[in-house]
């Protein structure tokens, strides 16, 4: 056999190697995802403790969205670091589908650029796999604190500089965003006091331990009901249709054009197969559209969304680049 033939049979058998390496591995994953879910439960995990928004959201999608696969979906909750242990956790699970997270912007956008601690890129880390809503935050006082508007507890942090505190679910998430967007727009300087979780806050705000905080709306608005925390505002531009009798923020003149919101997706780890990432986006997206979802959902105050995951992946994007120039003067007054 000659020199040529033989480098020839060579390179076609290096070929075909290279082909069946590649090929092997796709009917296997394909499989695997025709196969997906068996009877084994799903476990969502969420990032803070029970009674909180993105608990109450998550149990909200999760039955109806186990029916439809026709498997359980289970809540994990997984506190601590402002939703990031819970991140970590789900970025080190295998990619089966059988991990999935409930996650929102401060989860996934905004932690490692206040944290260094916080090792996973949202962007790259997880499989972006779709869209759940927006969900308003509100700024309320402790009925104790004699509060009861937004340019009253503006004027009061103006005239006594650290008399005021407020709380928020932890360093980097989005209700501490949305505190120092405030202090930089009013010119304040109320100090932030972060906490493990919407429960001991509300335990402090409506026991008068600390004056001002950000809740997300589906937390906070039974405790203004109940007359235990008064509502200042809400963090959109527009009034929240869950509660339309709060003034928005952006009302108050020293905080014109105040805008922001957390919004919730559901995530899984990097490298999920794309049948299992399309099964569970067509899922979520159906349960979204169901009547008794929607409407305990949109009666919490949260805007349902739905959508492909690459508008997930987007939004993650469009946040990081907002939050990055206000992340150095928030970790500056943290400290």
């Amino acid at each position: 056999m000659s020199a040529l033939l033989q480098s020839k049979r060579h390179a076609l058998i290096r070929a075909c190697a290279l082909a069946i390496m590649t090929v092997v591995p796709a009917l296997a994953g394909l499989s695997h995802a025709q196969s997906w879910p068996t009877a084994r439960p799903i476990t969502l995990v969420v990032g803070f403790p029970a009674g909180g928004s993105a608990d109450m959201i998550a149990r909200t999608i999760a039955e109806p969205l186990g029916k439809r696969l026709g498997t359980p979906v289970v809540i994990e909750n997984v506190s601590g670091a402002g939703g990031t242990i819970a991140g970590q956790k789900v970025v080190n699970a295998a990619p089966d589908g059988y991990t999935l997270f409930m996650a929102s912007g401060s989860e996934v956008s905004i932690a490692r650029l206040f944290n260094p601690a916080v090792k996973y890129n949202g962007e790259t880390d997880f499989t972006h796999i779709g869209l759940v809503g927006d969900v308003p935050m509100v700024l309320v006082a402790s009925p104790k604190a004699g509060l009861k508007t937004a340019p009253e507890a503006l004027l009061k942090a103006q005239r006594e500089p650290g008399s005021l505190s407020y709380a928020s679910s932890g360093v980097g998430t989005v209700l501490h965003v949305a505190g120092e967007l405030l202090n930089q727009k009013a010119g304040t300087k109320i100090t932030h006091v972060p906490y493990r979780g919407a429960a001991q806050m509300a335990i402090d705000v409506t026991g008068g331990n600390i004056e001002l905080a950000f809740f997300m709306t589906p937390t906070a608005l039974p405790h203004i009901e109940a007359g235990k925390m008064v509502p200042l505002g809400v963090t959109t531009l527009s009034r929240s249709r869950a509660a339309p009798q709060i003034p928005s923020l952006s009302e108050t003149p020293a905080l014109k054009g105040y805008d922001i919101s957390l919004w919730n997706g559901l995530f899984g780890p990097a490298k999920m197969p794309p049948a299992i990432t399309a099964r569970l986006n067509k899922e979520l997206n159906e349960v979204l559209r169901e009547p008794a979802v929607w409407q305990k959902l949109q009666k919490a105050g949260v805007e349902t969304q739905g959508g492909t995951p690459q508008a997930l992946t987007q939004r993650i994007r469009d946040e990081v680049k907002r939050v990055q120039s206000i992340a150095p003067a928030a970790m500056k007054a943290s400290s």
